[in-house]
């Protein structure tokens, strides 16, 4: 295990591509595993880095979707970002984390042109209220983890048993010593979602997701990412969680996580 001390971060970049996490990213199921959250983060920041370095046209993120393919071991991986299907007004960029010689993680992300579409913007869900007024909560009462620990949770009402609101944000950086966009910075706090609204007691059941996908119809400003969060259990093993995704403005788009739902080993 190969974990970096670093206290003010989730990762440090040890090589042009390669990063070691350090102890804020020790995942919620397993504390000996990376959080996908931040990694989703650092693979968005990546993207962009590589994409710059290369003059890709300037094009705005707008669909991510992440496969988790097994256990993300908390120890040093790359990141290979390729352009899947380059064009001037859409794109698509793919990512691909490599830990250990394995593939753990592997992301896509549409990326398409800007235009002037106020005109005929509306159909968002109401905002929620700014979360400099709801009070603190504290997810470590459900969850362990560095990841958990890292976090400022702001419940907006009662949590409740598959369905809560709440705003989070954190103060450790994404990348040591990196410049790093709001929108990388508010992608590693998206994957909490499927966390802030338990169905059941973490103890006894599990849920994972074994994927995230993200939709934006605006790109997200400020520190904060709103979560209104809605967790559905099946009958027959398969959950999902699906949230409405906030800045302070108001909504920026959706985000869906299919779930593996079983007992805890006895």
């Amino acid at each position: 295990m190969s974990v970096e001390t670093e206290t003010g971060s989730y990762f440090r970049r040890v090589g042009e591509h390669r990063f070691a996490p350090t102890r804020h990213v020790g995942g919620a199921w397993t504390t000996d595993e990376q959080h996908f959250s931040p990694l989703a983060g650092l693979v968005v920041h990546e993207i962009e880095r590589v994409r710059e370095s290369e003059q890709r046209p300037p094009l705005t993120p707008s669909r991510f979707t992440f496969d988790i393919l097994g256990r993300i071991a908390l120890e040093e991986f790359d990141v290979h970002v390729e352009t899947i299907r380059p064009g001037r007004t859409i794109e698509l960029t793919q990512a691909t984390v490599t830990i250990a010689g394995r593939v753990a993680v592997t992301a896509r992300v549409w990326l398409l042109d800007d235009g002037d579409t106020a005109s005929v913007a509306g159909g968002e869900p109401a905002r929620l209220p700014d979360p400099e007024t709801v009070d603190s909560w504290s997810l470590t009462s459900v969850w362990p983890g560095g990841f958990i620990e890292s976090l400022d949770t702001r419940a907006v009402g009662t949590p409740q048993p598959g369905r809560t609101t709440a705003w989070i944000t954190t103060p450790v950086s994404l990348v040591a010593d990196e410049d790093v966009s709001m929108l990388a910075s508010y992608i590693a706090l998206v994957d909490t979602a499927n966390g802030i609204a338990v169905r059941q007691d973490p103890q006894k059941w599990m849920f994972p997701n074994v994927d995230l996908s993200i939709h934006l119809h605006r790109q997200p400003e400020g520190q904060w990412t709103g979560l209104d969060t809605t967790v559905t259990f099946g009958g027959a093993g398969q959950g999902l969680t699906t949230t409405v995704l906030h800045d302070i403005h108001g909504p920026v788009g959706r985000a869906h996580q299919i779930l593996t739902v079983r007992p805890q080993p006895s």
